[in-house]
């Protein structure tokens, strides 16, 4: 397949393309500067601006733009740019489908488990209702602009939560924990939906040949709360695991992100993927933990 990737420098993106491409496919990446070869196509995200003839050209696009939700405290004017990266983005992919003489026939559109909200003691698959909050807001709004691709594109919402691997939220942990400063974040028992970065981009993969359309939750098989990914990682780093940080206390340090991203409360299945026959590589988190700890950057 010939592939256009938005947010292909990114943490998964360039994990994906380096699967997608040993797998034999073409990619394209979108960048945002004038293209320099056939494997680059210019756009504008933020100005809705895109060569719509690019679609033409494409078997298939996955969408991964959006503004990281790791980066601290989310201010007034950065939740603003954490919705708008998500919807203008996809609205603008969306709106260049639908100008295409013959629009890809895939759309893989990057959402997240913030969809659900707070459900604590709720087994969360895709059937399930959304939530409150400002994640939640956003979220549907963010899908809402993939549902503006063509009708005879088939369009998937993969709905992320932590990916383990060298990067985002996990790149945060992995300081704190390397610094010997882990511990319990509130109570400990709220989960925390996880996925090894191996099976989100082969989850990813499977979805571009997959007869599935709509919500796919990408997430780990097996739950698990914040102390049992707190702890599993300072276990494996050598490092302490001793304070208890109390949720007042990261609610003053860290405002709204606290709620929405560490107390949150989330046991989600990965239930249409399972039923799709896709088989997970990391089963548990201890193990999606392990392979993250002994990948080459792990070791530099």
């Amino acid at each position: 397949m010939r592939i256009l990737i938005a947010g292909a420098s990114g943490f998964i993106g360039t994990a994906l393309i380096e699967r997608l491409t040993a797998e034999g496919h073409e990619v394209v990446r979108l960048v945002r500067r004038r293209a320099q070869g056939p494997d680059e196509a210019s756009w504008s995200p933020a100005s809705g601006i895109i060569d719509f003839t690019v679609m033409d050209r494409v078997d298939a696009v996955v969408n991964l733009s959006g503004a990281s939700l790791a980066r601290l405290p989310w201010t007034k004017s950065y939740r603003g740019e954490i919705v708008d990266s998500r919807v203008t983005a996809t609205r603008t992919l969306a709106d260049a489908m639908r100008k295409a003489r013959q629009p890809p026939a895939v759309f893989l559109s990057a959402s997240a488990v913030g969809y659900y909200g707070d459900r604590p003691g709720e087994l969360l698959t895709e059937f399930s209702s959304a939530g409150s909050g400002f994640l939640a807001e956003v979220v549907q709004r963010w899908e809402g602009a993939a549902t503006l691709a063509p009708d005879e594109t088939r369009t998937v919402v993969f709905r992320t939560g932590i990916v383990i691997g060298h990067g985002g939220a996990m790149q945060r942990v992995g300081t704190i924990t390397r610094l010997g400063l882990s511990g319990r974040l509130g109570t400990g028992g709220q989960h925390w939906p996880w996925i090894s970065l191996h099976d989100e981009v082969a989850g990813i993969a499977h979805l571009l040949t997959s007869h599935v359309s709509g919500a796919v939750n990408l997430s780990g098989p097996t739950p698990a709360t914040a102390d049992r990914v707190m702890t599993a990682m300072a276990e494996r780093m050598h490092r302490p695991y001793t304070f208890t940080v109390p949720e007042r206390m990261l609610e003053l340090a860290l405002g709204r992100a606290a709620d929405e991203l560490l107390l949150s409360s989330q046991k989600v299945r990965p239930q249409r993927l399972i039923d799709d026959g896709f088989r997970f590589e990391h089963v548990t988190v201890e193990s999606a933990l392990d392979a993250m700890l002994s990948a080459p950057s792990a070791r530099a």
